[in-house]
């Protein structure tokens, strides 16, 4: 059984100072960003298993291409 992930706010709070405060505009965008992140990872792991010949995306595919990604994600 798959856990759920841990609500964003959690997440922001437990990275940041105690100090900062975060708008639920500021908080939206956050997780909208981080979903498009999340599906170009997919798209890409999934093209490195389609040339691979695999009909599944392994762990090591995601490793294969998450540098790429992330390099090109800091713009």
């Amino acid at each position: 059984m798959l856990k759920k992930a841990p609500k964003l706010k959690h997440i922001i709070k437990a990275k940041t100072k105690n100090d900062v405060n975060v708008r639920p505009t500021s908080e939206a965008m956050i997780e909208l960003l981080t979903l498009l992140f999340l599906n170009s990872l997919a798209e890409e792991a999934k093209s490195k298993a389609f040339e691979e010949k695999s009909a599944t995306i392994r762990a090591h595919h995601l490793k294969a291409v998450s540098k790429k990604m992330l390099k090109k994600s800091r713009g």
